[in-house]
């Protein structure tokens, strides 16, 4: 589990980075391009990038953090100010130590769609709803191999130049119970992705 942890804080390290760097090239003369008005915002938008989410309630007594990554499609469907989304990943929930037992991680598939919209500049408010397919749900006791999910958010898109993208947003996300005697499982989620338009 060490080795997992591991390389999911060196793949998350690595894509921040990258996206530090794009962001860094696209300023001229050390200054940044300007902010993006409605118009220049892209019609469709395709991001990658790492997430990081940390248990909240009942679910953080069995799982400390997790590390993941998903790939979101945008389209404008109100001028440039409201966009129907499509979201899908992985994420992995590091399971606690307890009493010297070693639990299985829990390794989960989200698929969401939804609505993202941006009343002030680029900054977003965006809500999805959806499904999170259990991809081991024998070695974690539940019953269930998918169960309802749910995410506001919030973020701001940062313009990088050349139909490049930063997307920074923080997230609640909710999924229904996964064992018929259990409870729902929650977590905050921040998520930081390079996208590119047009």
């Amino acid at each position: 589990m060490k080795k997992t942890i591991k390389k999911g804080i060196a793949g998350l390290a690595l894509l921040t980075a990258f996206a530090l760097t794009t962001q860094a090239q696209s300023m001229d003369n050390g200054t940044p391009t300007k902010p993006a008005t409605a118009t220049e915002r892209p019609r469709y938008l395709i991001s990658v990038g790492p997430e990081a989410n940390l248990p909240l309630g009942d679910f953080k007594d069995a799982y400390d953090w997790s590390i993941g990554g998903s790939v979101q499609g945008e389209y404008a469907i109100l001028k440039r100010d409201l966009y129907v989304t499509l979201n899908a990943g992985y994420t992995n929930f590091f399971a606690k130590d307890i009493a010297g037992f070693s639990p299985n991680d829990l390794h989960v598939i989200p698929v969401k769609a939804g609505l993202k919209y941006y009343p002030v500049s680029n900054f977003y408010v965006q809500g999805q709803a959806g499904a999170a397919f259990l991809g081991n749900k024998s070695d974690v006791g539940a019953d269930k191999s998918a169960v309802f999910a749910y995410s506001p958010q919030v973020g701001y898109l940062f313009p990088l130049g050349n139909g490049s993208y930063l997307d920074a947003g923080v997230k609640f996300e909710g999924y229904t119970k996964m064992s018929d005697g259990g409870k729902s499982s929650n977590f905050l989620g921040l998520r930081v992705a390079y996208g590119f338009g047009k």
